[in-house]
């Protein structure tokens, strides 16, 4: 059991390590550069690991209560480390966006560190819940039990990936491109699918199992579960719509120039010449 979590401990950190080195003195990149690409690396890379956990949980459970796999029990043990060392990388990110923007003198690490929490709250509360909630209930309180639900929830990850490469391009300014305009849409269409339906799948999947309405499937199901849909689904509600204004904002912000709008600049210029 705690051999799983040591190599998750040091699976993710030593990952990033390597890929920032890499970054920095192969490749040339800026210490900033390196050490934001590596952290999206890193998300990414337990991204298609969980994903593919879970489809390997979901399709091989029939009953999706008794059912059981091996790997639910071990990729949760293995990925439970990732969500502390992700913190700590995000806050590495903060830190190098701030000495961009010139700020890195103001303060010093206990302002950078209340700065970060306060704007980045509700992600450090997401992996603060994961690991202080979730892990004993996923891993003692299910007894070997729904490991197709548990599957389900590893499949939240598919649209991480998406979000790593759309913030790397970003930072690229590469937001004009074919890429970031595909990227964006696959990201619309995973989150929807993989976060923002996921809670009302997993009721539906259980309301057919127990031939009860899914409105009674609150009364049903054990509390740990309502509190965790509570608490997990409002905060993807809130992200997915955040993703819909910044898609809508681009939208109406970029605006490429037109034949008109070259001809009105050319005959200004003519009116100007002497």
């Amino acid at each position: 059991m705690w051999g799983l979590v040591a190599a998750g401990s040091v699976f993710f950190p030593g990952l990033f390590l390597m890929s920032q080195q890499t970054l920095k003195h192969l490749m040339g990149r800026s210490e900033g550069d390196a050490v934001i690409v590596s952290t999206r690396l890193v998300s990414s890379v337990q991204a298609v690991m969980a994903s593919s956990a879970g489809c390997l949980i979901v399709s091989s459970c029939r009953d999706v209560v008794e059912d059981s796999h091996w790997l639910t029990d071990t990729y949760i043990l293995f990925a439970t480390p990732y969500f502390a060392y992700d913190v700590y990388a995000m806050f590495l990110c903060y830190c190098h966006r701030l000495q961009v923007k010139g700020h890195e003198e103001v303060g010093g690490v206990r302002w950078k560190v209340g700065s970060y929490l306060r704007r980045e709250k509700l992600m450090v509360l997401h992996h603060v819940f994961v690991v202080a909630f979730c892990f004993p209930v996923s891993l003692y309180w299910r007894q070997g039990k729904g490991d197709f639900f548990q599957g389900v929830l590893f499949l939240a990850e598919l649209s991480t990936p998406f979000v790593c490469l759309g913030k790397v391009l970003i930072q690229y300014e590469q937001q004009h491109t074919l890429l970031h305009k595909v990227n964006g849409v696959l990201l619309l269409l995973t989150f929807f699918t993989c976060r923002v339906l996921l809670f009302p799948y997993l009721y539906f999947a259980y309301s057919r199992y127990a031939s009860v309405p899914v409105y009674l499937v609150p009364l049903e199901a054990p509390w740990q579960c309502n509190l965790g849909a509570a608490l997990l689904w409002p905060l993807q509600l809130y992200w997915f719509t955040l993703i819909c204004r910044r898609a809508l904002r681009s939208r109406s912000t970029v605006r490429y120039p037109t034949e008109t709008d070259c001809c009105r600049v050319s005959s200004q210029n003519v009116k100007k010449s002497p």
